[in-house]
């Protein structure tokens, strides 16, 4: 199972999607979950509405580097496609993916070739052109309505899966963890977890960050 780092890994709430934050994450090895917009037509690193201080996405991709790491790139606006293709292909990023788009921009970054993740909820148990993506973003809000032959059902299709950790919604993480280091599944290397405990992670099932 490969471990993403949620926002980068941050140690304290005002470095998430920070540049402290890319280079801990990177520098450790973790593949890294982050969020995506536009400003004034540039594609930069911003959960909600992107500051003065949001770093561009090419500063990130400067942190990254030559390391070709699992990149989850949440996107949160509509039109970024040709942008954010022209970026991934300038700097040969093959473990990059993009998610939680809405549905016509997912359309147009399936059209063009991004590798995209569906979203499976509570809320969305049909995940939308789930036959076209290349994985699925396996979420719960409210709780963890799913369960190991999901994910099974999900790997089995061809799908990678990356499963939000609990904590990333307030809740406790270490029941979902029990269950998961039980299963055969941590074993698979085309399931992920994104966290907000990187390394926590990495001890606790015993395996790799990408």
């Amino acid at each position: 199972m490969i471990v993403l780092s949620h926002r980068g890994y941050w140690e304290e709430v005002a470095e998430k999607n920070a540049p402290a934050a890319f280079h801990r994450s990177f520098d450790l090895g973790f593949g890294t979950e982050t969020d995506i917009r536009d400003r004034h037509g540039e594609l930069v690193i911003a959960h909600d509405m992107a500051g003065a201080d949001a770093i561009t996405l090419d500063e990130m991709l400067d942190i990254l580097g030559p390391r070709d790491l699992p990149l989850a790139l949440n996107i949160k606006a509509d039109g970024l496609a040709a942008a954010l293709l022209a970026q991934m292909r300038a700097r040969g990023l093959t473990q990059c993916f993009t998610f939680d788009m809405s549905v016509p921009e997912m359309v147009v970054q399936l059209r063009l070739g991004l590798p995209v993740f569906t979203r499976a909820s509570e809320y969305e148990q049909k995940p939308a052109l789930y036959e076209q993506a290349t994985g699925v973003w396996l979420d719960g809000f409210e709780g963890e309505w799913f369960c190991e032959a999901d994910i099974n059902g999900f790997l089995q299709d061809g799908k990678r899966v990356a499963i939000v950790s609990p904590e990333l919604h307030r809740r406790d993480h270490q029941p979902l963890w029990a269950w998961l280091r039980a299963s055969a599944v941590t074993h698979n290397s085309a399931l992920m977890l994104c966290t907000d405990l990187p390394e926590d992670a990495r001890m606790f099932f015993g395996g790799r960050a990408a």
